[in-house]
């Protein structure tokens, strides 16, 4: 759609909304829908903000290991450790990973479970809406006076 279109539709669109209800429902979807433009772009300069955080301390660590290791060699110092060490550094690092693990896994289902009740809420919105609807329609028609033809 042209530039001068989309002007020519947005004009005819504001001044179709003079009714109250619908010219705030038509605020409220232009306000949500230039919010999710938002989100999706939070979403993604989240994600790359932090690919670049872990490959900038992946490296700092592996720099820091081999310079380390470079030291180590150069002054002619032993590096071995005793096999009781790396046992305890190997067990160490896995019970880290293990509960890294977990609490991702728990961050997820928790996560799971608040979309899981959002959408819930949502569904019971809609059925309060209906409910009020028919409840409103039921006591005007009680109101309303029939006509005998």
């Amino acid at each position: 759609m042209s530039k001068t279109a989309e002007l020519s539709s947005e004009r005819t669109n504001k001044t179709e909304a003079r009714e109250m209800y619908a010219l705030c429902k038509q605020n409220v979807d232009k306000y949500f829908e230039e919010s999710e433009k938002n989100i999706t772009q939070y979403m993604q300069a989240i994600s790359n903000l932090r690919q670049e955080f872990v490959t900038a301390y992946k490296n700092a660590v592996d720099g820091t290991i081999e310079y380390q290791q470079e030291m180590i060699t150069k002054s002619g110092l032993g590096a071995n450790l005793p096999q009781s060490y790396v046992k305890a550094i190997n067990d160490a690092t896995d019970e880290f990973v293990r509960t890294s693990s977990m609490q991702s896994k728990t961050i997820l289902a928790s996560m799971e479970i608040a979309r899981q009740n959002i959408k819930t809420f949502n569904d019971n919105l809609k059925a309060l809406s209906t409910m009020d609807t028919n409840i409103l329609q039921s006591w005007f028609s009680a109101w309303k006076p029939t006509r005998n033809p």
